[in-house]
């Protein structure tokens, strides 16, 4: 059970993440680069991934001030995907404000994200234990993400995905990351490799079960809730757990109703794929994946001794059970 004190507890190690974000050094020329990079720290985003790092590495007693670089790094390597994925996929709002490219333009955002990747390698390089370890898994995570990024662009609008080619896409666009963020307290806890292994994979399936919750979301919630463009990954041709599973039980039919709800306006075809997904037991499928991936997250937890792990423990429900 996600008590009221864990709930706590993760909105100060937000307050914390933010404040490090917004009080970061940086330089105010060139303008170009610099005003983008602040307004990318100053957004509002969830910070799981460097809460993740907090909490794995506290379990280890690992120093603060690593984890503080390692979970500032991995929180602006994110920040760098979703810069450069938010202009190819051309999406207008993230965290709830305008998309970088579109508040400027997207060369502006282009350089934005390379400057924050940038100055997220320099934090890795500041980690004390074990630096070569962190270095080379963050580089991996890194090009992991990119090759997820790739395998979604490269299926969108193909209506021959299966769900196996789905799982391998969000297992590396989404997944490792967090997959790594989980393996990097370990790393930074200065744990053997069985173990650190074990985590990554807790991280990994939080990861998948992170990403099947958030593609629910998209149709399922609203705009202010998730703070980005509903129904926008739909719209591009993309693959959900709720397209390739209706693809899946009668492929068919969920053509025929995507070529009809497709003439539509956004705002209604989202309530017709709403009701299509809950009638066909889509959604009800759906979160069932979800739920699988949740549990053998915290199967993978069981590599922590029992009186260490309920953070985590509740971090794992609590991603599962979101609404944002």
């Amino acid at each position: 059970m996600v008590t009221d004190s864990f709930l706590d507890h993760i909105e100060q190690l937000r307050f914390e993440i933010n404040e490090r974000l917004q009080s970061f050094p940086l330089d105010s020329e060139p303008k170009y680069i610099y005003d983008p990079i602040k307004y990318i720290m100053d957004g509002r985003g969830k910070r799981l991934r460097p809460i993740i790092v907090n909490l794995v590495g506290t379990v280890y007693e690992a120093s603060k001030e690593d984890l503080l670089n390692a979970g500032l790094a991995v929180e602006l390597l994110h920040n760098f995907t979703l810069v450069h994925d938010d202009i190819m996929d051309q999406d207008s709002l993230r965290h709830g404000k305008a998309t970088v490219h579109k508040k400027w333009d997207e060369s502006t955002a282009i350089l934005a994200g390379d400057g924050i990747y940038a100055i997220a390698q320099i934090l890795i390089t500041k980690v004390k234990t074990n630096p070569l370890n962190a270095i080379h898994a963050f580089n991996k995570a890194t090009l992991y993400v990119c090759e997820g990024q790739a395998y979604d662009k490269e299926f969108e609008n193909n209506h021959g995905i299966v769900l196996d080619q789905y799982l391998t896409m969000i297992k590396k666009k989404t997944g490792w990351l967090i997959g790594f963020c989980a393996e990097l307290g370990g790393i930074l806890g200065n744990q053997p490799d069985s173990v650190i292994n074990e985590l990554q994979s807790y991280g990994l399936n939080l990861g998948i079960a992170f990403q099947i919750q958030d593609d629910i979301l998209e149709i399922f919630s609203d705009s202010k809730s998730m703070g980005k463009s509903l129904g926008s990954d739909l719209i591009a041709g993309k693959q959900t757990i709720l397209t390739v599973l209706a693809r899946q039980n009668d492929a068919v039919s969920w053509k025929q109703k995507w070529e009809e709800i497709m003439n539509n306006d956004l705002l209604l075809a989202i309530e017709k794929f709403r009701i299509y997904f809950e009638k066909n037991s889509i959604l009800e499928s759906a979160k069932n994946m979800a739920k699988k991936y949740t549990e053998a997250a915290q199967n993978n937890l069981q590599i922590i001794p029992k009186e260490k792990r309920a953070q985590l423990e509740q971090l794992t429900e609590f991603v599962w059970k979101r609404e944002k």
